[in-house]
């Protein structure tokens, strides 16, 4: 009898250590302090010191320059330290940021790869790393960030191809990835994104023709493929299921083919850039139609008719 209750005694005390180690590794704003100063110890230059003054054990965490805490958990949920001149990497540390929203870290000279760790952040909504050096694939682990809004990638050094996967983030409102190395085909999967308004992927070398499957995003009011080494035609009914769409820049591509008539019923277009491609025919009169459209350009073209508005605005 004795020896059994020693063992059902030392099973409690095991499960009660557990227990209590669990609960050790729980993560609070302690947690969420070492996660930015392991981000602070990653970077290697910041003018003026402005995250060595700013960042310190000494002060609470969320009174640091950047940071923004929820008044209900007292936990980081936005870090904004962008255009502050930052050089360095991103380490997996900031994974630990679980109840981070909004992640802005645009406009500095961050480079290296970006970490998996990142993928455990489920309640961002917000994600901007625009303008830094980040090379190599886009991150495939975007894709599961269920809650992502807004995602900024312009400005990077990011080759390969755009994952298909980013297809998973049915939420999406904005996707940018302008001005990288991208190369491949634009997958048709970017259609099914059905709350997309921007999608900018313009200034890279992609390959084919653009993905029939967007110009079935209901939502979308800006559409930017300039300058992306595109080849086809354009769909006939481009502008059947676009009823949002605001601007059209397709400018500095291979499109070939007749420009489609039924552009006016994209009813809200603003601006239509289609200048140096190889359209071939004459200028839809339809355009006429387009009674907020400010902004046209299709210089460069081999039309035969370059009168647009033959009857006058």
């Amino acid at each position: 009898m004795g020896g059994s209750c020693n063992i059902f005694f030392a099973l409690a005390v095991f499960i009660l250590l557990h227990h209590l180690t669990s609960l050790a590794f729980v993560p609070n704003i302690s947690s969420d302090e070492a996660a930015l100063l392991a981000l602070k110890s990653h970077i290697s230059s910041h003018p003026n010191n402005i995250l060595s003054r700013n960042w310190s054990s000494s002060g609470p965490v969320c009174s640091w320059i950047g940071i923004t805490c929820s008044s209900r958990h007292q936990r980081v949920t936005a870090l904004d330290i962008s255009s502050m001149q930052l050089h360095g990497t991103i380490p997996p540390h900031l994974g630990n940021l679980s109840f981070l929203v909004s992640l802005n870290i645009s406009y500095n000279a961050f480079h290296g790869d970006f970490p998996l760790e990142l993928a455990h952040l489920q309640r961002l909504k917000f994600i901007s790393i625009t303008s830094n050096n980040f090379t190599g694939a886009i991150p495939s682990f975007l894709s599961l960030l269920p809650n992502l809004h807004f995602l900024y990638l312009s400005s990077n050094q990011f080759s390969g191809e755009i994952p298909s996967s980013l297809s998973n983030l049915t939420k999406l409102q904005v996707l940018r990835i302008q001005n990288n190395f991208l190369q491949g085909e634009i997958p048709q999967e970017i259609g099914d994104l059905r709350y997309l308004t921007t999608l900018d992927l313009q200034v890279n070398k992609f390959t084919g023709s653009i993905p029939t499957s967007i110009f079935n995003i209901t939502t979308l009011q800006n559409i930017a493929l300039t300058e992306s080494n595109l080849t086809g035609k354009l769909p006939i009914t481009i502008c059947d299921h676009l009823p949002n769409l605001e601007g059209l820049h397709l400018s500095v591509n291979y499109l070939s083919g007749v420009i489609p008539p039924n552009l006016d019923k994209c009813r809200k277009l603003q601006i239509l850039s289609l200048t140096y491609n190889e359209f071939i025919g004459t200028v839809p009169r339809e355009l006429s139609n387009l009674t907020d459209l400010t902004e046209l350009y299709i210089a460069a073209l081999q039309l035969k008719d370059s009168m647009i508005f033959p009857y006058g605005r």
